[in-house]
């Protein structure tokens, strides 16, 4: 049975951003927790014991303390169901919660070479004790199969694939501590429980739709997929910023180019979206956007979501 949790649907900042007035930020304010979200992460599990994290944004303490599957279990002085964390890119809501994980508890941190360089490169990540923080590199298309703690197999298939995508916007201009040629800046992952056969994938990051992207989901039973902005200029129409979303790394979810135009005729079980920028107007209930969103057949889950399959 795989399990998977929601830790965090917002873009990087969240929901309310801690800067912002715009009209998403203010609902998030007003209106109760119904619209705050807490910067994307989920975490998986084949056994409901042994969990597993895709990113860790740096809502992740939070997020932890909200989440009564990731909490240490009764009796122990200190315990951990935590095993491993899987690093999409190395953006600075993928890889800041890492340092919320610092206290001495062993796991894994699996990531493409790319980002592995970047960790390395940054030496307040060296309070990741490498005695019990594990750094295992994963490549494009290559299945792995991540560990628990003490070395046994978790039955779980992780298969990591390149989506178009950019390195991270601090490296912009600068030489990549990775280099600067190949995949891995940006990647999909595909999470299957072997015993099961049951399957879903995480793509929090992607720029543009590709056909072989399309072939690649097509059949999920579930998918969550980068939903950050509404249309591609909407930052600059609303006066948040200069750069457009597909310039950050994003694709839309409006237009003929974006996620649900591009995806509408996949035979996908369950589609959601997540990574959705305080901009992104499909986050208010009762906006155009989110009814165009949902009658296409995609959702906009709440922190702490649980979906069993």
């Amino acid at each position: 049975m795989l399990r998977v949790v929601v830790l965090g649907a917002g873009a990087g900042g969240g929901v309310p951003q801690w800067n912002c007035g715009c009209e998403g930020c203010r609902a998030a304010r007003s209106d109760g927790h119904e619209l705050q979200r807490t910067q994307a992460s989920v975490a998986f599990s084949g056994d409901g014991e042994h969990w597993f994290l895709i990113n860790a944004s740096p809502d992740l303490r939070q997020q932890l303390n909200a989440t009564p599957q990731l909490h240490p279990k009764a009796g122990a002085l200190r315990h951990t169901p935590i095993a491993g964390v899987i690093l999409t890119n190395g953006e600075v809501d993928a890889v800041a919660g890492l340092l919320s994980m610092r206290e001495g508890s062993p796991f894994t941190v699996y990531a493409h070479e790319k980002v592995l360089a970047i960790l390395a490169s940054n030496s307040i990540f060296n309070v990741l004790n490498e005695k019990n923080v594990r750094r295992q590199p994963i490549g494009v298309s290559e299945p792995f199969e991540p560990r628990l703690p003490d070395g046994a197999r978790s039955g779980l298939e992780v298969l990591p694939f390149a989506v178009p995508g950019k390195s991270a916007w601090y490296l912009e201009g600068k030489m990549h501590p990775g280099g600067g040629s190949g995949d891995g800046d940006t990647l999909g992952l595909k999470i299957t429980d072997k015993a099961a056969g049951k399957f879903f994938y995480f793509i929090a990051a992607c720029a543009e739709v590709t056909d072989a992207l399309k072939a690649e989901i097509d059949g999920a039973a579930l998918v969550f997929f980068d939903g950050t902005v509404w249309r591609d200029d909407e930052m600059i129409r609303a006066g948040l910023g200069h750069k457009t979303g597909k310039s950050m790394g994003h694709v839309a979810m409006s237009g003929e180019d974006g996620a649900i135009a591009r995806l509408a005729d996949l035979n996908i079980d369950r589609k959601l979206f997540l990574h959705i920028n305080n901009s992104n107007p499909a986050l208010l209930p009762d906006s155009p956007e989110r009814k165009i969103t949902e009658e296409a057949g995609w959702q906009i889950p709440a922190d702490g979501t649980e979906i069993v399959l």
